[in-house]
């Protein structure tokens, strides 16, 4: 969830104009005169995108929030978890074509007990689909990284260790915990990424750019140990929003930042050998420890230097094309190396934001 209060709350008003029939027009690709395919430099194009998704609703409820996204082979459906539901339950949503995106159905998200998950007890940041077909969720409530069966019931969790508890229970910041999450496509190895930076791993002075990532083993129960931590470092004034493995222990991470001037800026960062990088578990302070204890990564795109694609926006933005895109799905088409991306926005249910689906075509090292 994007950390602006002011842009989460002060149109609210607006939002009740805006009509599910106009939004849902409101399908687009590359426009007449451009290129069908146009640069994201360094190494992606910009395919085409549609806001068909933005401010509908499905019977009683509304679709936004949309903050993370996964491919389920099961179904054959994108999946992404609804982000802060309020009185509502917490819910995945499912469609199919990125390009032409409808909702096909919806799950309701429920405790061992049967019992729903709402904004109270549930803050819905990433999804991942398992290779038996159990959904992996996580939370920034505790955070946490549930496991729900194919009816949404949760049938077990993942640990999560201690310091990365909400303060004043652990080191965690309100509103930055377990933002990321991914399941290899072998399924063999879980990654999950912190949004913000613990307060142990924050300098003296200046800023923390410094960012933990769980990594899971499969087991042969069937379970996933937890086996190691890597760090990782943002650029300055970013944030992970999102991270989606590729391929054997490759990631791309998704770094998001907000200015109320500029808008929102994305950078895809493709990481290598994260099942096997330096734990540092037990390093107390990333900011102090050696340079290797850091993964090395390659830019792969900084989308605010997308073409527009013929995109608007409600709200300031360099590039209009950008909104708070928080997920990622990776499909891999030729080996590991010529994937086609897709990445969603969270309106965050605010009429100055767009829940928008943008596909890109990128060479991953």
């Amino acid at each position: 969830m994007i950390k602006s209060v002011v842009r989460r709350f002060a149109v609210a008003a607006v939002a009740g104009a805006l009509s599910a029939t106009g939004a849902a027009s409101a399908a687009h690709a590359a426009t007449a005169g451009e290129p069908r395919e146009a640069a994201c430099p360094p190494s992606a194009t910009a395919v085409g995108f549609s806001d068909a998704l933005d401010k509908i609703t499905i019977g009683a409820t509304k679709v936004g929030g949309l903050s993370a996204l996964a491919y389920d082979r099961v179904s054959r459906e994108y999946v992404s978890v609804e982000d802060r539901s309020g009185t509502d339950a917490a819910r995945l949503f499912f469609f199919r074509d990125p390009a032409k995106p409808e909702i096909t159905r919806s799950l309701p998200l429920t405790k061992q007990d049967g019992t729903a998950y709402d904004v109270g007890n549930f803050d819905g940041e990433g999804v991942a689909v398992l290779p038996d077909g159990d959904y992996l969720v996580s939370s920034e409530t505790e955070p946490s990284i549930m496991i729900f069966d194919r009816s949404g019931r949760q049938r077990g969790s993942l640990e999560v260790p201690a310091r990365f508890r909400i303060a004043p229970n652990g080191e965690g910041a309100d509103n930055a915990g377990l933002e990321g999450l991914s399941v290899s496509p072998d399924g063999r190895y879980v990654f999950a990424a912190m949004e913000g930076t613990l307060s142990g791993d924050k300098p003296a002075t200046g800023e923390g750019v410094w960012r933990r990532l769980l990594v899971y083993r499969a087991e042969h129960d069937g379970g996933y140990a937890l086996t190691r931590q890597i760090g990782y470092r943002v650029d300055p004034g970013n944030r992970i929003a999102e991270v989606a493995a590729y391929g054997d222990g490759r990631l791309l991470v998704m770094e998001a930042a907000y200015d109320a001037a500029m808008g929102n800026s994305v950078r895809l960062y493709a990481v290598r050998g994260a099942d096997r990088a330096s734990d540092v578990s037990a390093v107390r302070d990333l900011s102090a420890a050696p340079s290797q204890a850091v993964v090395r990564k390659k830019l792969v795109s900084d989308l605010v230097h997308c073409p527009s694609l013929g995109a608007t926006s409600p709200e300031p933005q360099t590039n209009p094309l950008m909104d708070n895109y928080e997920g990622l799905q990776v499909d891999v088409s030729d080996g590991r190396h010529r994937a086609r991306l897709h990445l969603i926005s969270d309106d965050n249910f605010n009429a100055l934001q767009v829940t928008r689906v943008l596909t890109l075509t990128a060479r991953l090292p």
